[in-house]
């Protein structure tokens, strides 16, 4: 008797960042986090690339993280206002990003940022992932998900409306609050520079963002903070190149007038007899 074998059929392998939704159909929920995105991501350069000599690194910007499949795609995914993921490629072979698929990649995201636009519950929500009575799961929380799943580092949520900020730790699995420094500032530690709050003006908007400092205090600049800083050095380098300029020219015209007026004495003194090399 003849058998015949039917192979097991796998599963469809996982998608990658170009087969899933890159967006969840939501709105971007005010005017500032845009900028304030860019002023995070823009200051960051240097450190960054002190960091990732080899330029091994991606930064998000509301993009997706994928940490588990589900229908449709996009529930399965959370998407930070801003993210910095080290040690990857900026692109996938040749190609810019469009989400990031944890289970592709691996290495979760350094810290995760959310620009709360109310007062933080939202991106406080430790909802876990549950079965409902009724089929299908109970969506999980933002911080649930950060926290327990792809587990991020550390975690920051600035409240826009009141400038508030707090930033958590993850300590043995769990989101720990850190306190502030004498400086206020929050140490992010596996990046060697400080999170917090500077008032000022970006991008014609005048008021409190989210900035970071060295671990020394020093706030990181944009470039075109740097810029304008390096015009202002070289602008007192050039008063002081003139204010030298000037010095050596008074110093030259007095030299000249009292050359001047030791040969009006010398001439004097032989009109009357006298050597003047002898006085």
């Amino acid at each position: 008797m003849t058998q015949s074998f039917n192979p097991t059929a796998l599963p469809p392998a996982f998608p990658d960042h170009t087969q899933l939704p890159e967006s969840d159909g939501t709105f971007v929920k005010n005017f500032q986090e845009h900028p304030q995105s860019i002023l995070l991501t823009d200051s960051l350069e240097i450190t960054l690339q002190n960091l990732h000599p080899d330029g091994q690194y991606a930064i998000g910007q509301d993009c997706g993280i994928y940490w588990r499949e589900t229908d449709p795609p996009e529930k399965g995914a959370e998407a930070p206002d801003w993210f910095y993921v080290p040690n990857v490629p900026p692109r996938l072979d040749g190609q810019y990003r469009r989400s990031y698929v944890l289970w592709r990649e691996y290495i979760a995201p350094l810290i995760a940022i959310e620009f709360a636009s109310g007062d933080g519950s939202e991106e406080l929500d430790s909802t876990p992932l549950s079965a409902l009575p009724s089929g299908g799961n109970q969506k999980p929380g933002k911080f649930w998900v950060y926290e327990r799943i792809i587990r991020i580092p550390y975690y920051a949520i600035y409240k826009i409306q009141t400038s508030e900020l707090e930033v958590y730790n993850c300590v043995n699995t769990r989101y720990h609050r850190l306190e502030p420094n004498d400086r206020g500032h929050y140490p992010i530690d596996l990046m060697g520079v400080e999170l917090g709050v500077w008032s000022g003006s970006y991008q014609n908007q005048t008021q409190q963002w989210l900035r970071w400092w060295d671990n020394q205090g020093n706030l990181l600049l944009t470039g075109s903070e740097r810029a304008r800083v390096e015009r202002l050095y070289a602008e007192q380098e050039r008063q002081r190149a003139d204010a030298e300029r000037e010095r050596a020219d008074r110093e030259r015209e007095r030299a000249d007038r009292e050359r001047e007026q030791k040969e009006r004495l010398a001439a004097y003194l032989r009109s009357q007899g006298i050597d003047p090399d002898r006085i």
